[in-house]
């Protein structure tokens, strides 16, 4: 089985409370004693996990990254597919939110648009399996918990993906800089998929083709774009903005 190495405080807290069966070995550096570290001490002991007290020098040869003295070998999170996103549009629930990343490669931007996704209460965030990036242990630090919460769908062919959500009932918005509305201005009420191009070449052709309406953040700046993470974040609290009036 795969697996990956989770670090940080709050990315191995967040598994230990959501997930605690991925955590596999538990390392934690030698002489660290504080309370936010036996507070997850206690939560690893709870759920049965073996602890490993190591040099800190092996901990920073174990991740690429800042581990605060805490580094977990875990089962790695698997992806899911079309089969997983058929039952959720099964549900037919009321007014569900899905975010479409087409192209999005980079695993930080990833993981804040899960985060980001999580917080606007998102159903699924959706990604073609070619040219996206994986759920990996940077993914899982980044969106700080939301990669266990989340389902992250990817598929094999983007295009028919979104014409099944339409069958579905579901409105695609697609982001480009072409468009002629804004997000302020376009209804972005009801079911609805919110489609996130790759910072630079935006959303490909067939899946600006595919989109029911098309929308831009409008810049007042000298600077064109944002990174993609956070235009995520300003559309989706623009579409939760917009559904609670």
């Amino acid at each position: 089985m795969s697996s990956e190495r989770v670090f940080g405080l709050h990315a191995v807290s967040s598994v230990l409370q959501r997930d605690p069966v991925r955590i596999k070995v538990l390392f934690v550096q030698e002489g660290r004693d504080d309370d936010r570290l036996n507070r997850l001490l206690e939560q690893a002991e709870a759920a049965g996990i073996t602890v490993q007290r190591s040099a800190r020098k092996r901990l920073d040869g174990m991740v690429d990254g800042v581990h605060q003295g805490v580094v977990a070998d875990c089962k790695a999170i698997s992806a899911g597919d079309e089969s997983d996103l058929q039952k959720l549009l099964a549900q037919q629930l009321e007014n569900p939110l899905f975010l479409i990343l087409d192209g999005v490669t980079d695993p930080h931007n990833l993981g804040a648009c899960l985060r980001t996704a999580e917080a606007a209460g998102v159903l699924a965030v959706i990604a073609p399996k070619d040219k996206s990036a994986p759920l990996n242990a940077t993914v899982s630090k980044v969106a700080c918990g939301a990669a266990e919460i989340v389902p992250y769908i990817q598929v094999t062919n983007l295009s028919r993906t979104l014409q099944a959500l339409q069958q579905a009932g579901v409105w695609i918005t697609g982001t480009a800089g072409e468009a002629q509305q804004t997000l302020f201005e376009a209804n972005l009420k009801g079911p609805a998929a919110l489609v996130m191009g790759a910072e630079g070449k935006g959303l490909r052709r067939l899946t600006r083709e595919r989109c029911d309406q098309l929308i831009k953040i409008p810049m007042l700046g000298s600077i064109s774009s944002l990174n993609v993470s956070v235009a995520t974040g300003v559309c989706l609290f623009e579409i939760v903005r917009q559904r609670s009036l």
